[in-house]
């Protein structure tokens, strides 16, 4: 069965027997890059042995090199391997894998892939196919978050059939909008609209760009915020209880694309307990497992809005580890094998500041353009404080089929002035030759007045680095 024909499988009850990690032996990783090395390495620490597939384009990636063993799965376009459903699953029966681990992207919020592991007896490590389904739909998710009394923005109550629709809910809300994909994320399938006159463009594009990304052209209308912040929440779920891990801030972004990432955000404690109550409030309210993110918008100090929920690890999930000792890949796996949280909400304790970079093979020069190419050397930071995950070593050839995200370079500190001080100088040590990368950008967004006095809002870089 292709990519394409996945949404065709018809429902199964029930789900796919937990084995515990006595006996969970194998985890095959439908994956690449910095996330699959991640899980990889949280294989190993728990004794469970990694498959790792692999495209002809990361042949020679560290995964690879680096996993018990790998199996190839089809051609480099994401389309012939790691979106194609019947590869990936012919893979996972063919080594006897237990489960299924999907990382971030490409197919870890399909809950129609989740549910043919389900069907194959493999372990999914997410959750449930039912809980994807419903908070992937951000219209529908938004409709959830109402029910269970979460504040949520103002806008359309389910998706809007035509352009005609969408200017009546406009009038109502008043401009500007922002048109929304129902199935998507990463601020693809979405923009910003100013006025009446230039909503059927808007609209079209955002359709369009909303089908070639998520299969799916479906968009919602909310009213749009202006300078607001982007905070969202870590929650766990075991099936019977869901607990929060703390907040983070990432409103440092272009393009709707997160750029740097933080926690804990810079809110009062009052604020911080309504959205992270309501955080769980939402996830209890769907019968959350595993993992997973609910991105929140703050307009003030006190106004906050649900946005979306992202039923999977986020590329940002390492900040939370910094702050709270949380391992939560491994607490993803401990979950998907049948154990419950073994911690409570009282031992869940932020110590410190951690913020994350995330480094692109990008030109920031050039709009950001995407910089495939081979590395010829490479030196990442360290010392005390400093993280980096990053799949990159000298010799690489970064594949130009694939999202450009290299590494990320994670600072923590006993405060937030630390923490700055500590990414500063990772960054000053970074060096990656062969590409251009966001390094300088980011060098020159922490010395920037506005970031070091935690003022930035979502807008804050288009409007004072990119500005015309």
């Amino acid at each position: 069965m292709h990519a394409s024909s996945i949404s065709k499988s018809k429902p199964v009850s029930g789900s796919c027997p937990r084995l515990g990690l006595q006996v969970m032996r194998r985890i095959l990783i439908a994956n690449r890059g910095e996330i699959a090395l991640r899980v990889i390495r949280a294989c190993r620490e728990l004794g469970i042995e990694s498959i790792q597939v692999y495209s002809d384009a990361d042949r020679h990636s560290l995964p690879v090199s680096l996993a018990d063993r790998s199996l190839r799965i089809g051609g480099p376009r994401a389309a012939d391997s790691y979106l194609n459903a019947s590869a990936i699953l012919g893979a996972a029966l063919s080594c006897k894998a237990d489960a299924v681990h999907p990382g971030y992207g490409f197919l870890s919020e399909n809950a129609e892939f989740a549910q043919l592991c389900q069907q194959k007896r493999l372990v999914w490590i997410g959750p449930q196919p039912d809980a994807i389904r419903l908070m992937g739909d951000k219209a529908a998710a938004r409709k959830a978050a109402a029910a269970a009394n979460v504040p949520t923005t103002p806008g359309s109550p389910g998706i809007v059939g035509d352009c005609d629709h969408a200017a009546s809910i406009a009038a109502t809300l008043g401009y500007p909008i922002l048109l929304k994909a129902a199935a998507g994320g990463g601020g693809r399938g979405m923009r910003v609209v100013a006025t009446e006159r230039t909503l059927p463009a808007a609209f079209s594009e955002a359709r369009g760009e909303a089908a070639a990304a998520f299969g799916d052209g479906s968009l919602y209308v909310e009213k749009f915020l202006t300078r607001v912040r982007h905070v969202e929440v870590q929650v766990l779920g075991d099936g019977n209880h869901v607990l929060h891990a703390g907040e983070r801030d990432c409103s440092a972004q272009r393009r709707n694309q997160k750029l740097v990432e933080e926690s804990p955000a810079n809110i009062d404690d009052r604020l911080r307990s309504r959205m992270t109550q309501a955080a769980v409030q939402l996830a209890q309210s769907v019968s959350y497992t595993s993992a997973g993110t609910i991105e929140f918008i703050v307009d003030g100090d006190s106004d906050f809005y649900f946005m979306e929920m992202n039923t999977r690890i986020q590329v940002e999930h390492p900040v939370t580890e910094m702050v709270t000792g949380l391992d939560l890949v491994k607490e993803q796996i401990r979950i998907a094998a049948g154990e419950p949280l073994g911690i409570g909400q009282h031992d869940i304790i932020a110590r410190g500041h951690a913020i994350e970079c995330r480094i692109n093979a990008e030109d920031p020069e050039r709009g950001f353009a995407p910089c495939p190419g081979t590395i010829s050397a490479v030196v990442m930071p360290g010392g005390p404080g400093i993280r980096v995950d990053s799949h990159l070593y000298a010799g690489y050839a970064i594949p130009p089929f694939y999202d450009s995200l290299v590494a990320k370079v994670i600072a923590w500190g006993s405060d937030r002035v630390e923490a700055i001080r500590r990414m500063t100088r990772a960054l000053d040590e970074m060096r990656i030759d062969g590409v251009k990368t966001t390094v300088p950008f980011h060098r020159r967004l922490l010395r920037d007045p506005a970031f070091v006095g935690g003022r930035v809002h979502t807008r804050y870089i288009e409007e004072h680095f990119f500005a015309s």
